[in-house]
């Protein structure tokens, strides 16, 4: 049970000065506590971040810094004890339609095709709003911006892994959420596949103008594919240590990006705060 909780934004009053745009999704003060045989276990400790629409952030940070826990709060997989989280003025308190995940593990179903995993997601968000013909059309269409559609009719163990992930990007953005989630999406892969589903999700991104939360431990994924950069303090008690804004232009291009000055900045500020933040003792 959470101790806090927010609602829903006030409009504002007449006569009253504009406001500044509030972030479309806000984290504030977001605290949570794990039970244990010892007592409660605080993982995150007064985290507070804002993300505008459109904006693709990556979270970093050692193992254990609270970075899953941080996405399972907004996907509303966790409660927080504390504080919480704001999506489009709606407080986030269970998971909904709006916000899809990626697991590091697809998660498909290996009894069902990959059209089928993908039809599985659009059945529970659009019944009743679209007809099967559309469903059929959507569920192509999301399958070919992931480059699937040859493979469709195709059961996951005949497929790669690589192949298997896409469908996982291609059922998450069948859903039509607002916010996609995505969990190490890519750390089981190949560099190659690796590098392709990398430059796959810049495409997408770019196209539907989505907002993207993605936790990673590579740090050049971070700063290849991110708008910002959460860098995570260490846990027990983890929080947000410092927030990195990549002003670098789109569409981003990874070889021409390797010799570009600034692309290796961010990446160097990066590397300082996690050397220096492995250096420091657990406290």
């Amino acid at each position: 049970m959470r101790k806090e909780h927010l609602h829903e934004l006030p409009a504002e009053t007449a006569g009253e000065a504009p406001s500044r745009p509030r972030a479309f999704l806000d984290l504030s003060g977001v605290s949570i506590d794990f039970p244990t045989r010892k007592g409660p276990f605080r993982a995150l400790n007064n985290v507070s971040l804002k993300i505008a629409k459109g904006e693709f952030v990556s979270i970093i940070g050692h193992s254990g810094c609270g970075k899953s826990t941080v996405l399972n709060i907004v996907a509303g997989l966790y409660q927080a004890t504390e504080g919480g989280a704001i999506l489009n003025g709606r407080e986030v308190n269970q998971p909904g339609p709006e916000r899809a995940v990626v697991f590091q593990n697809h998660a498909l179903l290996p009894w069902l095709t990959c059209y089928q995993n993908v039809e599985l997601a659009v059945k529970t968000v659009f019944k009743g709003r679209k007809n099967k013909r559309e469903m059929r059309e959507w569920i192509e269409h999301n399958l070919k911006l992931v480059h699937m559609d040859h493979a469709m009719h195709k059961y996951p163990a005949e497929i790669s892994g690589g192949m298997k992930q896409r469908v996982g990007i291609a059922r998450a953005l069948a859903m039509e959420p607002s916010v996609l989630l995505m969990d190490e999406p890519f750390g089981a892969l190949d560099a190659l596949t690796r590098a392709h589903l990398q430059d796959s999700v810049m495409e997408i991104q770019a196209d539907l103008n989505n907002t993207v939360i993605m936790v990673t431990h590579d740090v050049d994924e971070a700063v290849l594919l991110s708008d910002k950069i959460v860098m995570m303090t260490n846990g027990p008690a983890a929080t947000v240590g410092e927030v990195l804004e990549v002003d670098l232009a789109r569409p981003r291009d990874r070889l021409a990006l390797a010799s570009d000055e600034r692309y290796n900045h961010f990446r160097s500020q990066v590397l300082s705060f996690l050397y220096e933040r492995q250096r420091r003792p657990v406290e």
